[in-house]
């Protein structure tokens, strides 16, 4: 970033990664409308760009490596909320013009309006001077959304209640996953809602009690391996998710017969992420995938969150 000695910057590059629920157990619908969860996310490769400069007003413009066309540039994209949100909190008069570069799937279950969101966050602190600090942006950031403070965190966490009270997990080494995104999105809401109502059907297992994470997750993330972590991963959304898409158990097929430890609904979805042994493996299972027709991309992770990167 440019930096002017005698006070904050003029403009602020900032990247965010997009995440991975490597585990995703979900209770019962609170009265709020709610769920409680106990997730573990791995932030990975897949990242946004934001930039960040002073204005009169607010404004934001959008491109990016994926379709775009669905994303929103006034006050219901999260990003641009962030930016009022934390001018509201410092009382900044001014504006911003943001521009965001998308690489993670929209609407996808992998958090890319989160990471927008962080990055937006992170880059008008510095943008402003406000200066708020890990705990000031985090606090501001669980008003945004259930994924934003993970995207602002990073690395590997467990994430309860909404998702949001997080605690950094021990993870050693590197996991390489394999991606497959889709043309249509699949609403998170929607997703949720349709679980409730299998659920009361009696057509899946009925919600746990209290969420947690599976211990056997833990240690896998532990001690870096892979193969003992696709014995364990896990989503709750999986089932609802493959009801209202069932094309994509196919695609799971395809994955997991094509040399992946697992294959796995990112989120709630559409796409779906498979765990490879190794950078080697997931090159060749990305491109099985790719041949097949599939948008395949290797990812690995766990990788930093949002961060300032120099100009």
């Amino acid at each position: 970033m440019t930096v002017d000695p005698a006070g904050p910057a003029d403009r602020v590059h900032v990247r965010a990664p997009g995440k991975l629920n490597v585990f995703f157990e979900v209770g019962a619908v609170q009265p709020d409308g709610y769920h409680d969860v106990a997730s573990a996310y791995q932030a990975v490769s897949l990242v946004e760009d934001l930039w960040a400069e002073n204005a009169d007003d607010f404004s934001l413009t959008v491109s990016g490596s994926v379709d775009v066309a669905g994303v929103p540039v006034d006050d219901r994209n999260l990003a641009l909320r962030a930016a009022r949100l934390l001018a509201g909190e410092i009382g900044h008069r001014g504006g911003v013009r943001l521009h965001i570069d998308k690489h993670v799937p929209v609407a996808g279950g992998m958090g890319g309006g989160s990471a927008d969101a962080a990055a937006a966050l992170v880059a008008c602190d510095a943008l402003w001077g406000a200066e708020l600090g890990s705990s000031g942006l985090h606090r501001l950031a669980r008003r945004l959304g259930a994924d934003v403070p993970f995207a602002l965190m990073g690395g590997t966490a467990i994430g309860t209640g909404r998702g949001d009270q997080l605690n950094r997990a021990l993870a050693k080494g590197r996991f390489d996953w394999v991606v497959v995104t889709s043309e249509d999105g699949l609403s998170t809401p929607e997703v949720y809602g349709h679980l409730d109502v299998m659920r009361g059907r009696s057509n899946i297992a009925l919600a746990p009690r209290t969420p947690d994470v599976d211990p056997g997750v833990l240690q896998a993330l532990r001690v870096g391996d892979a193969v003992a972590l696709a014995a364990h991963v896990r989503n709750d959304l999986q089932t609802a998710a493959l009801s209202l898409r069932p094309d994509l158990r196919d695609v799971l097929e395809l994955g997991e017969g094509s040399g992946a430890l697992v294959g796995i609904v990112s989120g709630s979805g559409p796409t779906l992420a498979f765990l490879a042994a190794d950078p080697e493996s997931a090159l060749e299972l990305q491109v099985a995938l790719s041949v097949a027709g599939h948008r395949a991309l290797h990812v690995h992770g766990p990788v930093a969150g949002a961060r300032i990167v120099s100009e």
